[in-house]
């Protein structure tokens, strides 16, 4: 447990980690790319700890250095695991390998902590069948351990819901180039966290394949046509960055975070924008963003293109005021935690009013106390919550180390907010 010291002034310039999301599909790409490819700048954290030691399982070469990664392609044959791969809870693992493990000549199984076993992967096995992919819970339940048979995707046309999780889309879309024949994916009904498949599409061209996106509503990928090894550089990571702006919106201080890309295709670059909305100063320069708190009120917004700031922006509805209404993000019940009632629960601890919606959650500040906050081991909800001690006395996070997920030296940077400028 940690206790977060309230920061009676604040004014800084913070850096934060590369992209998470960037980071895994760029691994999961250069393996699968012809040659040797050089990530500079890749996150390090659990998840894309996961992800290299899969990567590894499946026979691919790669040499983590100070500065960046090595990766030998497989050029489109990854070898076949000798034992189980296990993820952790690392969901971008988890779904991106499923059609990863697919290209191999036989079967692999791939698991997951306990909480890994209860996130449904129906959707995406559904999705692979009609290419060709022989796919099965184990536990008959359409969550992990999988299996794979592996023998390669065929290819052909499948469609999937888009109102579960993007990273089913992105899963198939990564590994599709090595189809035997084109791969069309459709989109039941509308899509959520357009973004995600933006930043995998503006990633999948740098590698020298093109995906056909109409409007949403279907992608084409073609055959053929395979990764090319390259240099590529991580850019920061706007969810990371989130953090520190809601500090500054928090305590009606400033921060500055440098190395940040203002055109990034991150959905959560448009946190800011909300943040401006509820009364804060914004200023983007040419490779960074400053914001400076004001007065704040209270907003109503769908976050469905941004739904790793959700709970950001919960915890930064405390101190507004007015009511805040959050809507679009019913997807948020099938991540790491319920995260929709785990947001409630803590809010109302804290002395808030906060009310469950089917996709959100109405956030109406109230007498703020002290707590302890229980994580669920959500790294999310660690980081967030704590910026709440930045203002409120005696706030102390359970099982702080569930940051490792995403941002390893979270609570080390925001400690260092205490001697900001």
């Amino acid at each position: 447990m940690i206790e977060i010291k309230p920061i009676s002034k604040l004014d800084a310039v913070v850096t934060v980690p590369s992209s998470k999301s960037y980071s895994n599909r760029a691994l999961l790409i250069a393996a699968l790319a012809d040659g040797e490819s050089h990530i500079h700048n890749c996150l390090e954290c659990d998840d894309t700890r996961y992800m290299i030691a899969a990567l590894n399982s499946f026979g691919i070469n790669i040499v983590e250095g100070k500065t960046k990664v090595t990766v030998h392609g497989c050029n489109g044959f990854p070898g076949t695991p000798e034992k189980n791969i296990f993820v952790g809870n690392a969901g971008t693992t988890m779904r991106f390998l499923c059609s990863f493990a697919a290209l191999c000549q036989s079967e692999s199984i791939i698991d997951g902590s306990w909480r890994m076993r209860q996130r449904p992967l129906n959707d995406l096995i559904d999705g692979l069948s009609p290419l060709g992919v022989e796919i099965i819970s184990q536990s008959e339940n359409g969550c992990p351990p999988v299996k794979i048979k592996g023998g390669g995707i065929s290819g052909g046309e499948t469609g999937m819901n888009g109102d579960k999780s993007s990273q089913y889309f992105t899963s198939i879309m990564l590994s599709s180039p090595y189809a035997k024949k084109d791969v069309l994916i459709k989109v039941n009904g509308e899509l959520t966290s357009r973004p995600y498949i933006d930043l995998t599409i503006d990633l999948m061209k740098k590698f020298g394949v093109n995906v056909e996106n109409n409007s949403y509503s279907s992608f084409l990928i073609k055959a053929g046509n395979g990764y090319k090894a390259r240099e590529y550089s991580i850019e920061s990571d706007m969810s990371s960055a989130a953090y520190f702006f809601a500090a500054a919106a928090i305590t009606g201080g400033k921060v500055r975070i440098e190395n940040l890309n203002p055109g990034t295709m991150q959905g959560d670059i448009k946190f800011v924008d909300i943040l401006e909305k509820m009364g804060c100063a914004v200023l983007k320069g040419e490779n960074f963003i400053e914001v400076e708190g004001g007065a704040l009120t209270g907003i109503n917004v769908n976050m469905n293109e941004m739904p790793d700031a959700v709970q950001t922006l919960a915890v930064t509805a405390l101190f507004a005021g007015g009511e805040t209404r959050i809507s679009g993000v019913s997807n948020l019940r099938i991540k790491e935690t319920d995260r929709i009632k785990a947001l409630a629960v803590e809010l109302s601890r804290l002395g808030a009013e906060a009310r469950e919606l089917d996709d959100g959650l109405v956030v109406i500040p109230g007498k703020l106390q002290a707590a302890e906050i229980e994580t669920y081991d959500d790294h999310r909800m660690a980081m967030s919550f704590a910026l709440a001690g930045l203002k409120i006395e005696g706030i102390k996070i359970k099982n702080p180390a569930c940051v490792k997920k995403s941002f390893p030296d979270f609570f080390k940077k925001l400690e260092s907010l205490q001697g900001s400028r």
